[in-house]
């Protein structure tokens, strides 16, 4: 596996590069993506029976349910990213 990798909450762990979008579920047309995506069977449950916060959204066109927020997974993303530019900085 090539991309870096995200701990998206409770043991769960996601491939940066292969996500394209993550929103909170709440709105009516994110919760219709959900039922579609889980009638097509490109629904990944991540919650561990927890509440969803984040809806994240996949280059391979499947949904991915998480516990944490959308705002926690982001700068989960963004404190990996800042460390790689530090590694290339320092010549590591």
């Amino acid at each position: 596996m090539s991309g870096e990798l995200v701990h998206i909450g409770f043991g769960n762990i996601l491939s940066i590069d292969k996500v394209v979008a993550i929103s909170p579920p709440a709105s009516a047309p994110i919760k219709r993506i959900i039922s579609e995506s889980r009638a097509a069977s490109s629904l990944i449950d991540m919650t561990s029976g927890r509440k969803t916060k984040a809806v994240i959204f996949t280059t391979s066109n499947h949904v991915i349910l998480a516990a944490l927020s959308p705002e926690t997974i982001a700068g989960r993303t963004a404190v990996k990213e800042a460390k790689a530019k530090l590694d290339i900085v320092d010549g590591i």
